[in-house]
């Protein structure tokens, strides 16, 4: 009985040191390291001096100061965003990151601060009309195909450019490879720059960016043809990544997000940088 209750003096004891270890172990997150691209308005933008403007940087601040960290932000090209995440380069991602179930497998992500419909833009000396309103797609190809029939026959073909590797970039090669010429971009910009010079017919890009676009003097002619697409097929929404492996920064962010969400602030920021209520659905 003595041997016993030694035995369980020394496990207790042995519990009670490696729980100290593991709290000391956890990281506070007091410092943060965000990546974006800087070059995605209205969403991010990158100013001449060399500092953050748009609605994530802006948000990023709020957010920061409710977690009571310190947050530094860099610029980072999109397609090296997830790859410098896993790679340990910077501790967040914030970049109109849509959550998807690919990105899940290799990701963590916070909970949603928006989610943005997407759409189709064209020039308006092109007289390309696509029927106007909403269209609610579940992301399911077979599904979704006889909703988007009417597109494919407007859109046959055209030529169709979008940012590789978006949650977009699938739709668009699934449901319309077969009647269109689909071209790849690095970043948006360069979508814009090909749809002004007249070698892509159509952009489609999220109605956050494309509003930041045609607030522009530069818009030059750049109209939305429509519809406004939402549901499902983006998923739950745009969030911050996330490493694996970092539960404590995520309780973190998603926190600071709902506060945000809660009192307004999103609806406030989405209004002023969108014109659009961003908001996403409550949880």
């Amino acid at each position: 009985m003595k041997n016993n209750k030694t035995v369980f003096a020394v496990s207790s004891l042995l519990l009670v040191l490696c729980s100290g270890y593991l709290a000391a172990q956890a990281k506070q997150w007091d410092s943060i390291l965000i990546a974006t691209e800087g070059v995605y308005e209205p969403w991010n933008k990158t100013l001449p001096d060399g500092s953050f403007d748009g609605f994530e940087p802006e948000m990023a601040k709020v957010l920061c100061e409710r977690m009571q960290a310190h947050c530094t932000l860099i610029a980072q090209d999109w397609d090296g965003l997830i790859p410098g995440l896993q790679a340990g380069k910077f501790d967040v991602v914030m970049d109109a990151l849509a959550i998807s179930e690919p990105r899940k497998q290799i990701i963590d992500f916070s909970r949603p601060y928006t989610k943005a419909p997407a759409t189709f833009i064209a020039m308006d000396s092109s007289n390309i009309s696509l029927h106007q309103g909403t269209l609610r797609l579940s992301g399911n190809a077979q599904q979704d195909a006889s909703a988007v029939e009417d597109l494919r026959a407007k859109l046959k073909g055209k030529v169709i450019g979008i940012v590789s590797g978006t949650v977009y970039s699938k739709f668009i090669h699934e449901q319309f490879d077969a009647v269109a010429t689909v071209r790849e971009y690095k970043t948006p910009p360069e979508t814009l720059m090909d749809l002004k010079s007249g070698r892509v017919d159509v952009v489609f890009e999220d109605m956050g960016f494309l509003a930041g676009e045609m607030a522009l003097p530069t818009s030059s002619g750049v109209v939305l043809i429509g519809p406004a697409i939402n549901g499902p097929i983006w998923g739950e929404g745009e969030a911050f990544g996330i490493r694996k492996g970092e539960p404590e920064l995520k309780v973190k962010l998603d926190k600071a997000v709902a506060s945000l969400i809660d009192d307004g602030t999103i609806n406030r920021l989405s209004q002023k940088w969108f014109k659009h209520d961003f908001t996403p659905p409550s949880r």
